[in-house]
């Protein structure tokens, strides 16, 4: 079994519950989360930062923290076989790729093992 965790824009929720249903995957969790891209710094702005202690107040100084803020996002993750991750992840793309930066990111992940918390049992 694996865990498939993506991360993808607020407003793509519908389009990737939908997406993973039709995919034959109803069952998943999603909860909001901050995050953001590996957006490079301008090595002069920090340089200047550490000189002066503050942002300066230009378009400059704005894209820095542009830089370092953080963005609302949806985190979904779904327990699948592993012949199923292939599916997901298609499913996932293909309701969140745009082509721009910040359409998102998924995560693969192993799962050594599952409990059926009613049944105190181990099992999918």
């Amino acid at each position: 079994m694996k865990e498939v965790v993506a991360i993808v824009r607020s407003n793509m929720v519908g389009a990737t519950k939908q997406a993973l249903a039709n995919a034959g995957f109803p069952a998943f969790n999603c909860v909001p989360c901050l995050g953001r891209g590996k957006k490079m710094l301008n090595p002069e702005l920090v340089e200047l930062i550490m000189k002066n202690g503050e942002l300066p107040r230009t378009a400059a100084g704005e894209s820095m923290t542009e830089a370092t803020r953080l963005i609302p996002k949806r985190m979904f993750s779904l327990v699948v076989n592993d012949e199923g991750v292939g599916r997901a992840v298609e499913a996932i793309i293909g309701a969140n790729s745009h082509g721009r930066p910040g359409d998102g990111k998924i995560f693969v992940l192993p799962v050594m093992e599952s409990y059926i918390i009613r049944l105190g049992e181990q099992g999918e």
